[in-house]
């Protein structure tokens, strides 16, 4: 049987981890062996980092959305829970980009949901949510 050899194969191989390399320094640019293992782990760590990313500004959202609704009296959970009863549908993104754009419209919303949470205070019998607490001590 004839030998095979890889010659096109492998120089397209080498050229395409080579080119993934590209801004890499020193043998990592240069080597195979090393651009390739360079490659793979920068692979590794995107693949990762394209889901890590999606946490991480979604706790930003949180936290400036936290920090504009206490600075209008309300927690951050009660602004969320305020925001389902007045059937208002923004998302964390956008609320987090109003409340660091415009602060005006945010108090606006902000006044929107405190009124929902009072309307849903006085619909409920003004229990408050704590679980009774007020009905026990009576």
């Amino acid at each position: 049987m004839a030998r095979v050899k890889t010659g096109k194969v492998r120089v397209q191989r080498h050229r395409k981890i080579l080119k993934a390399a590209r801004g890499y320094q020193q043998g990592r640019r240069r080597l195979f062996r090393r651009a390739k293992e360079a490659v793979t782990k920068a692979r590794e760590h995107a693949y990762r980092h394209r889901r890590t990313r999606k946490r991480d500004f979604r706790r930003l959202w949180i936290q400036r959305i936290n920090a504009a609704s206490r600075l209008n009296g309300l927690s951050y959970s009660r602004l969320i829970h305020g925001l389902g009863l007045a059937g208002i549908t923004l998302d964390r993104r956008m609320l987090a980009d109003i409340a660091v754009r415009d602060p005006k419209a945010f108090t606006a919303i902000m006044d929107v949901v405190k009124d929902a949470i009072e309307a849903n205070k006085s619909n409920d019998g003004g229990s408050g949510g704590d679980g009774g607490a007020e009905a026990e001590a009576a």
